[in-house]
């Protein structure tokens, strides 16, 4: 069984598809940009500041379902540019600080709304 989460702590869905999808173990959250889900506005045009944003969005998303950040088992991240990596790196590192989740981390040639990062994860409900 599959239930859809909506929240207001991340920002609405952009196109047909859901923040996130929770089933009776695992919860998979959409690729979250950097975008204030209170103003709909994006983060500043910098790498640090975007990805503070999207975690602080996966962090809402996790939230509304009482989980903590711990949980994730697994993430993607994508960058416009990898030559920005280790500013990347920093700012993840403060939230996964603890037994940090899989990860894989690719660039590409453009993200939405000109995003410079996005991240979308997986999530065990119990560990």
């Amino acid at each position: 069984m599959k239930s859809v989460i909506v929240t207001d702590k991340a920002p609405a869905a952009i196109g047909p598809y859901s923040q996130a999808i929770e089933t009776d173990t695992l919860i998979f959250i959409s690729g979250q940009l950097p975008v204030d889900p209170k103003t709909g506005q994006m983060a500043p045009p910098e790498v640090k500041a975007q990805t503070e944003a999207v975690l602080r969005n996966i962090l809402g998303i996790m939230a509304a379902r009482g989980l903590p950040l711990d949980n994730i088992i697994k993430t993607t991240v994508y960058m416009t540019d990898l030559g920005q990596f280790q500013a990347m790196n920093e700012v993840y590192a403060k939230y996964f600080h603890k037994h940090p989740p899989a990860r894989a981390t690719v660039e590409v040639k453009a993200l939405p709304k000109g995003a410079l990062v996005e991240i979308e994860a997986i999530a065990e409900k119990q560990l």
